[in-house]
């Protein structure tokens, strides 16, 4: 099969390689503890793979590696406890491997694709809305009517930031870095569009009357004070990542002045190991699917020989969207 290999710690531009390695298979038949065994079709693209390209993630893989954590494809074959079968469409969060023809994900981690979404957008959704659930509901505690402050909010985890708290009934401020920014905000259900070179905390807490209730922060770096300063009492920071580059420090007499909270929600770290959790979640976001709320946005899209490309895009900080590899069937088509 063809797959794109990390070869070296030098960043996304030279660290990838095109090559021709062997399919990973499953036996057979499968056996208990396999997985699922994907065709992929798409293959959705993070800042984890950049991070991993100059050994700055916390999963140092051998070289050398396939990177790729989330797929969209056909189930080939599967383990028998997976809720898919072979032939069916689906989407997976593989953690790694995906940036390949064939791979094998977790079966509890392994979904079917709804009729509704093409491949792109299967593989767009497991990684950034699960992560924005897991932030908004068992971590930020959101209820119905709260102000939700979401940061990055035109990229893949934010516009699905945006579309979950919509779908819960939240109210939504979105802050983008440019207008061409916060047009994608608008259309992923902003009701209000913010920009981070403004006063953003000021206009904030004016459009909400006081603070926001929640600030959902997928950025860090130097907003991180002006995010606290924004919150309304018993307002919480969910911290979700840094792709800011600077992971910032909390000084905590801000939190108790102000009977606020910051809290880490790491999805990965907590969930991948949980299928209880995994399965609670999926369930939530086929409601918020089949309800119309939750449409991942796919952004640019590149053959699966442009990974640094890809990579590229998501290393400047110019993504709209999920940034989505096509592996195979480039078109995509909606429904079996």
């Amino acid at each position: 099969m063809r797959a794109v290999q990390i070869a070296e710690l030098t960043g996304p531009a030279s660290a990838l390689r095109l090559v021709d390695v062997p399919a990973p298979q499953l036996s057979d038949p499968p056996v208990a503890g396999e997985g699922v065994l994907i065709d992929v079709h798409a293959a959705g693209v993070a800042f984890p793979e950049v991070l991993q390209t100059r050994g700055g993630y916390q999963i140092k893989p051998e070289l050398p590696f396939i990177p790729g954590s989330e797929v969209a494809g056909v189930v080939r074959s599967a383990a028998p406890e997976a809720s898919v079968s072979a032939g069916q469409r689906v989407m997976a969060f593989c953690g790694l491997g995906g940036f390949a023809e064939v791979a094998v994900a977790p079966a509890h981690l392994t979904f079917a694709l709804p009729d509704s979404l093409d491949y792109a957008q299967g593989a767009s959704l497991i990684l950034n809305y699960h992560t924005a659930h897991f932030s908004l509901v068992r971590r930020g505690r959101v209820s119905a009517g709260e102000w939700v402050l979401v940061h990055g909010a035109a990229g893949g985890v934010g516009t699905a930031a945006l579309q979950v708290a919509s779908a819960l009934g939240a109210r939504t401020i979105a802050v983008v870095s440019s207008p061409s920014k916060a047009t994608v905000a608008t259309a992923m259900g902003a009701e209000h569009v913010l920009l981070s070179d403004g006063p953003w905390k000021d206009q904030a807490r004016e459009l909400t009357g006081g603070g926001v209730d929640l600030v959902f922060d997928p950025v860090g770096g130097d907003r991180f004070t002006d995010s606290l300063r924004s919150l309304a009492p018993e307002g919480r920071l969910v911290v979700v990542g840094f792709a800011g580059g600077t992971i910032p420090e909390v000084k905590v007499n801000r939190l108790l002045l102000g009977n606020t909270e910051v809290v880490g929600a790491g999805w990965g770290a907590f969930a991948v190991s949980r299928p209880d959790v995994c399965a609670e979640i999926g369930d939530a976001l086929d409601g918020m699917i089949a309800s119309g709320h939750v449409r991942p946005l796919v952004g640019e899209r590149f053959p699966l020989e442009s990974a640094a490309k890809a990579l590229g895009v998501i290393d400047e900080r110019r993504a709209v969207g999920k940034v989505v590899l096509d592996v195979a069937d480039p078109a995509g088509p909606a429904g079996p």
